[in-house]
């Protein structure tokens, strides 16, 4: 294989093999030296044979990565043009190769240039353990554990306590596993859960769940540090210290330790991470300080309390519920206790300081949901089975009668103390029920517990003020919505989001001044169970979709688990809090319409493109098990408009015909000769860009041939999908048919013959002023569609990308026509028969004119251009041809026949003058246009007069003219029909003349188009119809 030369721009140093030195010494460099210089194999050594001399690389990490590696060069893979092209030819690489030498070129001059430079500091990176596991532990082990467990316990009974705690787990282990699978399914960056949906649902959901989420998160801040504010004011007042009262009071120490938090989060996650270490030890150590308590023998004190130690009867009397209270129900009890299950995503919402986010997010998330599940049942349990419901607090309430007497209320009568007076007036303060601190009363060492409590609450409230600002910095890069990009900076080698914290604490210091833990709670479960939601619904798409791309190494979930949870999740918010609920949908639902309206410029392979996709080709696949019906006819377009920004006006037209409606397809054929960047230029993507941004629905296809018919044609027979295919074309007029070469405008003709030949309806577009609005034309604007300048290579304005198609900026949006409204013009429809080349005009009840008419389509366009609003003020007139003496008779039927239809047309006028002689000055005018191709021939030799015809297909013989010479004179004399009744139409739509092929010359056909549509200055449009119908008046 010879090396292409250096000229040809490919640095194919690149691409060489990776070559171990060989025992002899060899090193790379001298072999790739040898192999350049064409040095046999064999004397290189065995060991360094590793790419037999082939550009060919072997798989490697770069080829697939995005980003770079300090002090190694990057290995690009060599491209499929590199590999197969000709090294001896004389043409350039396309443009993406000239990119990737480019890259390559800059590599080298940087390699030199930071060969001196220092790499900057890793940042701070943790483990599964402490990354994930013990922050999810800290953020699931919160103020609910020791503030409200206990209570739950009280109202809902153990029973049903661990129906809470277990339904908790279940949707959060099933949400552990939805999220291990999506975290596991490619490499996970900052984020965390905005990371995870967006680049799986796509930026619609994703955007306002991130939003919600974050949210969320900044609410969970204040909960927990309202708890931790609870403790240090009940710790005040019992040594009869109080600043305010009681409510103000939990207000000013709350302010007081978010404030703190703040500060310790911005010194850098190593700090904060080291405080979440300590705070887990301390978590431990008083959780093991409560289960000594509840084995060791209660004092005196403590059964005052309500605390007997372990007994089975107040095991049985506390596992039945006892509602009490607003909020005394399952339902109530659960929103208050979900909150507390909600710290699983801890780890992953710090996706980016993660060292390997797919191994450490699993292990870490499932783990924590285990242990933190058994430790919540084993308090439940524990705490009502030691603790009863109700007690006094008071050391005199014990019972001086043995056994006690039938006044005395509660199970503690049985174990001496008598708490039936506050039972009764509801005044008592102590047991489950109404001591939040009953945790701290069991256990052996109650200080330990309250540093539990400082530990839980400030771990929690620390975990949730890192993790909104990290979601929101994210989604904030990402440019969804507006105002939010300022919160996007990050600072530091771990780019700390500084913003988000100031933003994260503003919303908690509101929500703190509520300063009711009961009031927060259920307001962050719906949020949570949103989130929750869309996690589990967007590992089902993913799985549903059966996309490729769906890779996820871990294997351990089930996507109809998943959609279970996704419903449990949607009906549990709409259970809790109905008006919440549709709070939280409501906001997803204006912010999933903001992101649809504005399109953002994001491509994530999300799984909703798959499903739409799978979508796409089932519908298409079922369309075949249905046959056409005229009902059901579409005009599905194939519009010849080469480059579309070069005909806008063809382009806005035919969107008005189709728009939400059928297919609209935009062709180009490139003819430029063989150059290598033929392609890339016929399916370049710039083209797609101008359609979006005017606006318009259509697909665009260019393909590359030798000519223009040729690629039409390959357009014609190939365009399309199984039933959703072209069945109309559409295409400019061709004013210069008499300048250009006989080549151009046989061609032309051959393109409508193809049309018709492939059983296609064909319309030709003329503006007075021209449909293409290029200024200088260049080898790509296939001139044959209308003006057909002549090919000026002029170079285009073209950006360099790594990839295998050419990107040409989108040529500017110029206003045509059929982008104004029309007001109240009229659409003037010339419905004439033409049966392809007889001179006959048949009367209205002819079976051939009825033909004719059922076809239909030069009456459906029209329709469907009244339906658009610009459109819609235009009153349709239709003209037909007709008898002077049968006029008002003939225009009747006429009537009856479109009223039949319901187009909604009532004005129709019968033109009995189009079969009068035509102006003398006019024919003249049509005799000097075909003049320069008239062949005189030899009346003598009829023999030899089809010869001429064979040789020039595009010349005319007298024996043309004569034949043709009552379509010729009809032709001209619509035109004068039509100048003097359409001179203010808004459109002039008029059957085509057909001209039977091989007998009607291209150029006498041409004569015949351009003179019936000419110095009009409305645009007109030329319709045939393929013969088939398109109307019809029955149901059925």
């Amino acid at each position: 294989m010879e090396v292409p030369a250096a000229s040809d721009g490919v640095h194919l140093a690149a691409y060489r093999p990776s070559v171990k030195a060989a025992p002899g010494g060899l090193d790379e460099s001298s072999y790739y030296q040898n192999y350049i210089e064409g040095s046999s194999v064999a004397s290189l050594g065995s060991d360094a044979l590793t790419g037999y001399e082939t550009l060919d690389a072997p798989p490697h990490y770069d080829f697939y990565a995005n980003t770079e590696v300090y002090g190694r060069r990057r290995h690009f893979r060599p491209s499929l043009y590199q590999l197969h092209a000709n090294p001896e030819a004389d043409c350039r690489p396309p443009v993406y190769e000239e990119t990737v030498c480019g890259q390559l070129e800059e590599g080298d001059r940087s390699e030199d240039e930071e060969e001196g430079e220092q790499p900057e500091p890793e940042p701070t990176r943790f483990g599964w353990i402490q990354g994930v596991m013990v922050r999810c532990m800290l953020n699931i082990w919160g103020v609910i554990l020791y503030l409200r467990l206990t209570w739950i316990t009280a109202q809902a009974g153990i029973g049903l306590t661990w129906v809470i705690i277990l339904l908790s787990s279940f949707i959060t282990g099933i949400t552990g596993l939805s999220t291990s699978a999506i975290a596991t399914n490619g490499k996970v960056k900052g984020g965390g859960t905005y990371f995870l949906i967006s680049r799986s649902l796509g930026p619609e959901l994703g955007g306002s769940i991130g939003l919600i989420f974050a949210f969320a998160n900044a609410v969970a801040v204040a909960m927990h540090t309202v708890g931790f504010a609870e403790t240090v004011r009940d710790l005040m007042s019992e040594h009869g210290a109080v600043m305010v009262d009681r409510t103000n009071d939990i207000r000013i120490i709350g302010i007081i330790t978010v404030t703190l938090l703040l500060g310790l989060s911005m010194a850098g996650m190593a700090w904060e991470s080291k405080a979440q270490v300590l705070f887990f030890l301390v978590i431990m150590v008083s959780l093991a300080d409560y289960i000594v308590g509840t084995i060791i023998p209660a004092s005196p004190e403590k059964q005052a309390k309500g605390f007997f130690s372990y007994k089975a009867d107040i095991f049985v009397e506390n596992f039945v519920p006892r509602w009490q209270g607003p909020e005394g129900s399952f339902f109530g009890m659960f929103s208050i206790f979900f909150p507390s299950a909600t710290g699983i995503l801890a780890g992953a919402n710090i996706s980016g300081d993660l060292k390997n986010p797919t191994e450490a997010i699993p292990k870490g998330t499932l783990t924590a949901i285990f242990w933190t599940t058994i430790s919540y049942l084993i308090i439940s349990a524990t705490i009502g089975s030691c603790v009863v419901r109700d007690a006094s607090g008071l050391l005199n309430d014990t019972l001086s009668l043995s056994p006690p007497s039938e006044a005395c209320v509660g199970l503690a009568c049985q174990y001496g103390w008598d708490f039936t007076e506050c039972i009764k007036n509801n005044t008592c303060t102590y047991g489950i029920n109404n001591y939040y601190q009953t945790m701290s009363m069991v256990s052996a060492f109650s200080p330990l517990i309250t540093a539990g409590i400082f530990g839980a609450t400030l771990s929690s409230a620390l975990a949730c003020l890192v993790s909104a600002p990290k979601v929101f910095q994210c989604l904030c890069k990402d440019n969804l919505y507006p105002l939010i990009g300022i919160f996007g900076k990050g600072y530091g080698r771990n780019d700390e989001p500084l913003r988000g914290y100031f933003l994260t604490y503003i919303i908690a210091a509101c929500f703190i001044l509520i300063a009711e833990l009961n009031t927060i709670a259920p307001i962050i479960s719906n949020f949570y169970l949103c989130s929750y939601c869309l996690i589990n619904f967007s590992c089902f798409h993913a799985s549903i979709t059966n996309s490729p791309g769906w890779r996820p190494s871990f294997r351990f979930y089930s996507k109809w688990l998943s959609l279970l949870v996704s419903v449990c999740c949607l009906v549990i918010m709409f259970l809790l809090s109905w008006w919440a609920a549709l709070i939280a949908f409501g906001i997803v639902i204006v912010l999933l319409g903001y992101t649809l309206y504005k399109k953002p410029a994001v491509n994530w392979g999300s799984s909703v493109q798959a499903g739409s996709y799978n979508m796409a080709l089932t519908q298409c696949v079922a369309l075949n098990q249905v046959g056409d019906h005229v009902k059901n006819y579409r005009p599905q377009c194939l519009v010849l408009t080469g480059p579309p920004s070069r005909r806008p006006a063809l382009v806005d037209l035919v969107s008005c015909l189709t728009k939400s409606l059928s297919l609209m397809m935009c062709g180009s054929v490139e003819t430029a000769g063989p150059s290598p960047s033929v392609l890339e230029d016929a399916s370049c993507e710039g083209h797609v860009t101008w359609l979006n941004q005017r606006k318009v629905k259509s697909f665009y296809r260019g393909v590359a041939a030798a000519d223009l018919r040729s690629g039409v044609n390959i357009l014609l027979q190939g365009a399309g999908l199984g039933r959703i295919k072209p069945n109309v074309l559409l295409m400019g007029f061709k004013k210069d048919w008499q300048s250009d070469t006989p080549q151009a405008a046989h061609n032309y003709i051959g393109i409508l013959h193809d049309a018709f030949d492939l059983q296609y309806g064909v319309c030709i577009l003329r503006l007075r002023e021209g449909l293409d609005v290029s200024h200088t034309a260049q080898s790509h604007i296939n001139p044959g569609f209308d003006e057909g300048h002549e090919s000026i290579p002029v170079p285009s304005r073209i950006q360099t990308r790594t990839s295998s198609s050419e990107f040409i900026e989108p040529g500017p949006q110029l206003s045509t026509v059929f982008q104004k409204k029309q007001g109240k013009k009229t659409i003037d429809v010339y419905w004439l028969s033409d049966d392809g080349g007889m001179n006959i005009y048949p009367s209205i009840t002819s079976s051939s004119y009825v033909k004719n008419i059922i076809t239909g389509l030069t009456l459906l366009l029209p329709y469907l251009l009244t339906r658009r609003k610009r459109w819609a003020r235009c009153k349709v007139r239709v003209f037909v041809g007709g008898e002077t003496e049968q006029k008002d008779e003939q225009r009747e039927k006429v009537l009856a026949l479109i009223k039949k239809f319901r187009l909604g047309f009532h004005d129709v006028e019968v033109l009995p003058d189009i079969y009068q002689k035509p102006q003398l000055g006019n024919v003249h005018q049509f005799e000097n246009m075909v003049g320069r191709f008239k062949i005189k021939t030899n009346p003598k030799q009829d023999s030899d007069c089809d010869l001429p015809r064979q040789e020039e297909p595009s010349m005319i013989t007298d024996q043309d003219l004569e034949s043709n010479r009552a379509k010729s004179l009809r032709q001209i004399r619509l035109n004068e029909v039509m100048q003097d009744y359409s001179r203010e139409a808004a459109l002039v739509v008029i059957t085509m003349p057909v001209g039977r092929k091989g007998v009607c010359p291209n150029t006498l056909y041409l004569a015949w188009l351009d003179f019936l549509s000419r110095d009009l200055s409305a645009p007109i449009l030329l319709v045939r119809g393929n013969q088939e119908n398109v109307l019809t008046y029955y149901c059925q």
